[in-house]
Formats: C-alpha cells, sequence, structure tokens
C-alpha cells in the first residue's frame, strides 16, 4: 500500500511516513480479515477524489480489547483523497469507529434515534423528574 502514497502524506493533516499509514491498517485487518470496502458514491473533481463507502467485516480477532466475538459489522466510511503525480498526498477520512465497538461489544444494546411523532415529526419531550424532600 505504501506504493499508492507520496513521500510524506498527510493524514487528518498529519504528515506521516507512508509506511506508517500503511502499518495502521495491520490491527484491523488482523481482527476483521474480511474488511470490505464497497463504493457507494465517488466523486472526482480536478485532483480531489472524494468517496463514500459503505464497510463490512467479521470480528475474528481482538481488536481495542475485545476479543472475537464472530459478529459481523457494516458501518459508513466517508474519505477525501488529494491527489499528486497519481499518488495520494493527503487523506481525511471518517469512519464510525464508535458503530464498530457497538456492534461488537458484547451485551450492549445498540443505539437508537429518538422516537419522532410521524405526524408531527416532533420529538416527544421528556418528562421531568422531581425529587423528593
Amino acid at each position: 500500500m505504501a506504493s499508492f502514497y507520496t513521500s510524506t502524506i498527510k493524514v487528518n493533516d498529519v504528515p506521516m511516513d507512508p509506511a506508517d499509514v500503511t502499518a495502521q491498517f495491520v490491527p484491523l485487518i488482523s481482527a476483521f480479515p474480511d474488511w470490505h470496502w464497497e463504493i457507494r458514491h465517488i466523486v472526482v473533481d480536478g485532483d480531489n477524489i472524494a468517496v463514500h463507502f459503505t464497510v463490512t467485516g467479521t470480528h475474528r480477532g481482538a481488536f481495542r480489547g475485545i476479543e472475537a466475538t464472530g459478529r459481523r459489522v457494516t458501518v459508513s466510511e466517508f474519505t477525501l483523497y488529494r491527489v499528486e503525480d497519481g499518488k495520494f498526498a493527503e487523506v481525511w477520512d471518517l469512519t464510525d469507529m464508535d458503530a464498530v465497538m457497538r456492534q461488537i461489544r458484547q451485551g450492549e444494546a445498540p443505539l437508537t434515534a429518538p422516537a419522532v411523532n410521524t405526524r408531527t415529526r416532533e420529538v416527544p419531550k421528556r418528562p421531568q423528574t422531581r425529587s423528593r424532600s
């Protein structure tokens, strides 16, 4: 992978050596050997490439302190690349790693959006609690 990067690549505005960028993928691919990026949208504008991915994988190895669960994960990723002389010179990446952690964490219920009244499009107010004196 390092051959796809300029000699110093910026990742989320931080200058990095291409080998260090490549090394960041090792724990991810070790934990999710079938990690797969599916392009949903791609926009090219001059030297910039914007990509929206759906990312999937199966939790087969330890990841961020959580042993393999065998659970499948699906998350969104948005990446903007700036190309220079045919190589990636800058990358801005946003992957919903919190969603990955929620999906692999054992015994944790998934987060849900608040209920919305479909007729009025309003979110119900939370009931106030009173303290006992």
